[in-house]
């Protein structure tokens, strides 16, 4: 199982390609069998671990969330092309490296709000409305995206006016500031990161409102400069939600780099057939990133919870806690090899 699962989830080898694979070495294995035993290993043991990192994910108190598309084939009610959602919710920078993956049909608000029930803290999210509401939550705007629908618009131009001084490089400008004063924080504590912010990007943040509320008259409100004005006016109050924490990021990306490899992955192997199958894809996703981000070797790792979950008893939290993937008891056979660079 654990070979099947590394392959299909860190390789981006589908199910079909492996039956090929194992074929060629004389060694009959239907993708039915194969399929069977990925939803045995992750709706048997391996959600397990998911649920109980869960629990460890929202005692934290700052998150981060994204979602992207997901084709389920086989969903009651529902034709074969309608389009589901994967949702990825992990932690910051502080606190064990969590990663979680959500399977869900809609892109409804209810899912975030669900899922993140119990929850108290900030929220790193884009500019979807669908975050909205979530009970004792801040939500933390994303500049990486704010500065994207000014480039749009700057490459929106006719090339022999994007040399000039046009307004959509001076709401560029304005954001490259606050990613320079970001780099230069790299490596401060969060309370000296909180009183810079303070003192270096908090001017830059007002006048650039100033700015925006120049400009918002001037411009078409369609336009692609019209819609990185009204994107930044209408998400300020979470754009410079950042300045309230000096643990907190100026954007989004670290959610966005954490959903990344199922996107790569959804290029292979195109969709889910069943709802069951993308659930445990969810799960597995969910242990796979969750030991890169801590350092282990996935097929190591995983090789290792299949040979002890079996034996746990499965109550027993403390003894499930010493094998997540941030856990210090795990043998070194499950961490990654570091390469010299």
């Amino acid at each position: 199982m654990a070979y099947i699962m590394s392959q299909k989830y860190v390789e981006s080898m589908p199910l079909y390609r492996q039956e090929q694979q194992f074929a060629s070495l004389g060694i009959e294995l239907s993708r039915q069998t194969l399929a069977n035993w990925i939803l045995y290993g992750a709706n048997t043991w391996l959600s397990l671990l998911y649920d109980r990192m869960r629990e460890h994910l929202l005692k934290q108190d700052i998150l981060h969330a994204d979602e992207t598309t997901l084709q389920v084939l086989r969903e009651p009610g529902r034709a074969a092309q309608t389009t589901s959602y994967l949702w990825l919710y992990r932690t910051g920078r502080e606190g064990p490296a969590i990663i979680l993956y959500d399977y869900q049909t809609t892109r409804a608000s209810k899912h975030p709000r669900q899922f993140l029930s119990g929850f108290k803290g900030y929220l790193h999210v884009d500019g979807y409305a669908g975050y909205h509401g979530i009970p004792d939550v801040t939500l933390v705007g994303c500049w990486a995206h704010a500065r994207r629908k000014f480039d749009e618009a700057l490459k929106a131009l006719p090339e022999s006016k994007r040399s000039s001084p046009v307004a959509a490089k001076e709401g560029l400008n304005f954001c490259n500031q606050l990613f320079a004063i970001e780099r230069d924080l790299k490596e401060c504590t969060p309370e000296e990161r909180y009183q810079i912010r303070q003192e270096r990007s908090r001017p830059v943040l007002d006048a650039f409102l100033a700015w925006l509320r120049t400009q918002k008259p001037k411009v078409l409100p369609k336009s692609a400069f019209g819609q990185a004005i009204l994107y930044c006016l209408n998400q300020w109050e979470k754009l410079e939600a950042f300045l309230q924490d000096g643990r907190l990021e100026i954007d989004n990306n670290r959610s966005e780099r954490a959903i990344k490899p199922f996107v790569i992955g959804r290029k292979n192997w195109l969709f889910s057939n069943t709802p069951r199958g993308a659930k445990a894809s969810a799960i597995i996703y969910s242990i796979i990133e969750t030991a890169k981000e801590n350092g282990l070797h996935p097929y190591s790792y995983l090789t290792y919870l299949f040979e002890k979950l079996p034996n746990l008893d499965m109550k027993d939290k403390d003894s499930l806690d010493q094998l997540l993937p941030w856990s210090e008891s795990l043998p070194l056979t499950c961490r990654a090899i570091k390469k010299n660079t």
